[in-house]
């Protein structure tokens, strides 16, 4: 049935499970019959220490409203509800009604608003009770004010370009929206509006991932190099652009100084990042608990540690083996690539590139970084005389999820280990048999620890193969669940070798599934499908593979890029990604797919491959069906309100935006935050509407499903944009 178009609660009547409800020391027990129960602990002190709302409901000042809900209580207790505007400390209110529950009955009150705002609340205050017990809410209804008015994103003009720019001998390539039967007209104009190419467009009829009616166009044939050019098609002028052979010098600084500025456990300064300073977080310093002395759960271990340093994973405070483990490898590729191909354009990176506190101790700045998290990795290792010694523990985080926006110093929630998994262990042993190869140059003590804490990891996954993170293990910070290592264990099998050369571990790569199994996934590689990682090492970096294992290896990659290459030529956006593969982190899947395609490049020399890495680099930076560049800071239209407790401008002016060179997750066709289910699925239709996948995203800080930042999605764009900004064909 179509939902009334002035209804402001969204899922009232959790058809959606818990989705777009929140609770504050209230445990969910069930949601069944239209109605939400939830445990309401004893002995709390005011009503407000145990909550069950929903935020982000429009208000409109002076206008009626009706509120209306079931409720019941066992025992009877006292509640208020509530609707209030969603602002600290004060939480100015516009309604509140005390209610004594007992026996589920229906409830309706009407209230003219006081507020105006896009940032309401309705809330169940439920604490201040003596004895615990169960409180059940259904029906939940706000209807007033005006229609919810239809989210209709600001596309700009109907041209589609790179806005960040072209390399002058690269692809040029664009789309242009229209119906227009046949080719149509375009002209490419420099700053100084001088028309410096011209052609027809090629009808390329429906494009099903954007659900528009569109053409592309080549100007490949412009080489000058100039800043401000703009491409003119059907009445559109597109946002500008630059033609230039350091297209990309900028973001591949910035997408790699990202990783200072999501650092734990160290102050970060204005000296290194203007206007992103902070305290060190989670040291111990109150309010921290710190993350110098951190407990297991209950059961799982009657030891600490510390587990200090490392980077904040993504929009959460927490830190996690899985994903640092594939954001540490692809920094460390980024290095380990310049030692394995001819010199590039810019040279291998160096010391000083990145101005962050290492800088100047003669190690290249990107092996800094990536050591921050690696030492990290090496602390989440179970000691020595534990039960379970020598694997990692999967995470640690908050025991609950912490308030948006949360400076990491200010952060007082308890944190935990959580139990170790084999994912986690063999990450560990991948990553620091890579680190153990690539920091012997520079401290040969850290590559021994390395190398170690390698052998003992994988010792450890061996004795113990089929030890899984939970789903379930989701309150606080993410699960990161995966039940099938195989892939891990051909990671860490490929990476001991090149590192050391000894049999076993070849015998290890042999016997794996992998050895004549396809690592190369059709959705791309990603933390739970990390058999590529080794397979790429294993065609590249220099080792005692034998010839025909290493040709085999060759032979794979390049055929993984063949695939992606065809799916990106049969899209009118040029991007790499079925319909169906625009899901959570999309981007990063792009990203992702063009290093496979880029180290084809690094094999075969063949340009088709480095052109399709650049135009994949296209939809990123703003060829796409939202005319967005995903990178905050580049391009006219740019995400810059991603979901971040460190960056929350969007809530909290006081705060920065993102830094530039922070990527957004990209389109997601589940749409799985209730922000982005509320505004882009149309609920006043029946059955509901949802948008085409390229729609399917939102710059809105509350749209974690959409619009996070992440470590391993940057580190993917780091990896792409360094390939791209080395491009020694530039200037050809």
């Amino acid at each position: 049935m179509a939902q009334d178009p002035r209804e402001k609660v969204f899922n009232g009547d959790f058809s959606e499970g818990t989705s777009g409800w929140f609770t504050v020391q209230a445990a969910p027990v069930s949601v069944a019959g239209g109605k939400l129960c939830v445990d309401v602990p004893g002995g709390t002190q005011l009503p407000a220490d145990v909550i069950v709302g929903q935020s982000d409901i429009w208000l409109q000042q002076g206008r009626s409203y009706t509120f209306s809900f079931t409720a019941s209580a066992n025992p009877p207790s006292a509640v208020t509800a509530r609707v209030q505007l969603d602002q600290a400390p004060n939480y100015p209110g516009t309604f509140s009604q005390d209610i004594a529950l007992g026996p589920e009955q229906p409830y309706t009150f009407t209230f003219t608003s006081s507020l105006d705002t896009d940032r309401g609340q309705v809330l169940f205050l439920l604490g201040g009770e003596p004895a615990p017990g169960v409180c059940c809410v259904g029906g939940v209804s706000l209807i007033g004010g005006d229609p919810v008015p239809r989210y209709v994103p600001d596309t700009g003009p109907r041209v589609r370009v790179n806005q960040v720019g072209y390399l002058p001998f690269g692809p040029k390539h664009a789309t242009v929206v229209t119906d227009a039967p046949g080719p149509i007209p375009w002209q490419v104009n420099d700053s100084a509006g001088a028309t410096v190419a011209s052609g027809t467009s090629t009808p390329a009829g429906m494009d099903t991932s954007s659900g528009q009616q569109v053409h592309t166009l080549d100007f490949g044939a412009v080489t000058q190099s100039g800043t401000g050019y703009t491409l003119s098609v059907d009445g559109q002028t597109s946002y500008p652009f630059d033609i230039t052979a350091t297209a990309y010098d900028q973001l591949h600084s910035d997408a790699l100084r990202f990783f200072y500025v999501q650092r734990s456990g160290i102050p970060i300064t204005d000296a290194l990042a203007p206007g992103y300073a902070r305290p060190a977080g989670h040291i111990g310093v109150t309010p921290n608990q710190g993350d110098t002395s951190v407990p297991c759960q209950p059961g799982v271990g009657d030891y600490q540690l510390d587990v200090s340093g490392g980077w904040y994973d993504a929009g959460d405070e927490g830190k996690y083996v899985v994903n640092g483990g594939i954001a540490t490898y692809q920094l460390l590729s980024l290095y380990e690539r310049t030692l394995t191909v001819p010199r590039g354009r810019l040279g291998p990176p160096g010391d000083g590139d990145l101005h962050i506190p290492e800088s100047g101790n003669g190690v290249p700045d990107v092996l800094d970084e990536a050591r921050w998290e690696l030492e990290f990795l090496l602390r989440m290792q179970v000691p020595a005389g534990a039960p379970l010694a020598g694997m990692a523990h999967h995470k640690v985080h908050d025991d609950n999820w912490t308030g948006l926006p949360m400076p990491p110093d200010q952060d007082p929630q308890p944190r935990h280990l959580h139990p170790p998994s084999t994912a986690a262990t063999l990450n560990l042993a991948a990553t620091a048999a890579q680190g153990a190869r690539l920091y012997a140059p520079f401290d040969q003590a850290f590559a021994q620890r390395c190398l170690t804490a390698a052998r003992t990891a994988w010792a450890a996954a061996q004795a113990h193969q089929n030890l899984y993170a939970s789903k379930a293990d989701a309150t606080g910070g993410g699960p990161y669940d995966d039940t099938d290592v195989t892939d891990e264990f051909y990671w860490a099998a490929a990476e001991l070798f090149i590192t050391t050369g000894e049999q076993p571990f070849l015998d290890a790569l042999r016997a794996s599934p992998y050895a004549t199994g396809d690592p190369f996934p059709p959705s791309g590689f990603g933390w739970q499908q990390v058999a590529a990682l080794g397979r790429l090492d294993l065609a590249t970096v220099q080792s005692q593979l034998p010839d025909a294992d290493r040709n085999a290896a060759r032979a794979s990659v390049v055929a993984a890029a063949d695939r992606y290459l065809q799916t990106a030529q049969g899209q009118a956006y040029g991007v790499p990604l079925a319909d169906s593969e625009f899901v959570w982190g999309s981007n990063s899947m792009v990203l992702d797919k063009l290093a496979v395609i880029a180290t084809a490049f690094d094999l075969t020399g063949d340009q088709r491959y480095r052109d399709g890495v650049l135009e994949g680099l296209d939809y990123i930076l703003g060829r796409n069906a939202l005319n967005e560049s995903y990178v905050t800071g580049y391009g006219r239209h740019n995400s810059h309100n991603q979901h971040s407790r460190l960056y929350s401008h969007e809530l909290d002016p006081t705060l920065p935006e993102p830094p530039a060179g922070a990527i957004a997750g990209g389109a997601n066709v589940n749409l799985e935050d209730p922000k982005a289910s509320r505004v882009l699925i149309d609920r006043t239709v029946d059955p509901p509407q949802r948008p085409a996948p390229q729609f399917c995203y939102l710059d809105d800080i509350q749209s974690w499903s959409t619009n996070e930042v992440a470590i391993n999605w940057n580190a993917a764009l780091s990896w792409v944009v360094s390939f791209a900004a080395d491009d020694q064909s530039v200037g050809a």
